[in-house]
């Protein structure tokens, strides 16, 4: 399954640019914690400070799962309060939500 995502940084470039380099070697636990939730690919692009995630998933995977297994787990939870740091809501975002699923309104 595949599942699209959006988010906005910080519109600040120095933070951007450490947001993008935390990215270029993330922590080996993150990889591992995003791949043990049946995520085969998960890409990010971004223009300005807006955030475009493309996720893919095998049959194992669930929104609820995932959500359970980063809960539980201490190295996840630090990363995500440092990346929080870099990000912000979209305008859209429910009270919390970070990440937001994108609906497809189009296919080719």
């Amino acid at each position: 399954m595949r599942y699209c995502f959006a988010l906005d940084l910080v519109d600040d470039p120095i933070l951007i640019a450490e947001y993008e380099k935390h990215h270029e070697r993330i922590w080996p636990e993150i990889r591992e914690s995003i791949q043990a939730a049946g995520i085969t690919v998960m890409d990010i692009y971004r223009t300005g400070n807006r955030l475009f995630m493309i996720m893919e998933t095998d049959e194992s995977f669930s929104f609820a799962r995932k959500a359970e297994m980063d809960a539980s787990n201490p190295v996840v939870q630090k990363w995500e309060t440092l990346m929080w740091g870099y990000q912000q809501s979209l305008p859209t975002a429910r009270p919390g939500e970070k990440w937001v699923l994108m609906n497809q309104i189009f296919k080719l």
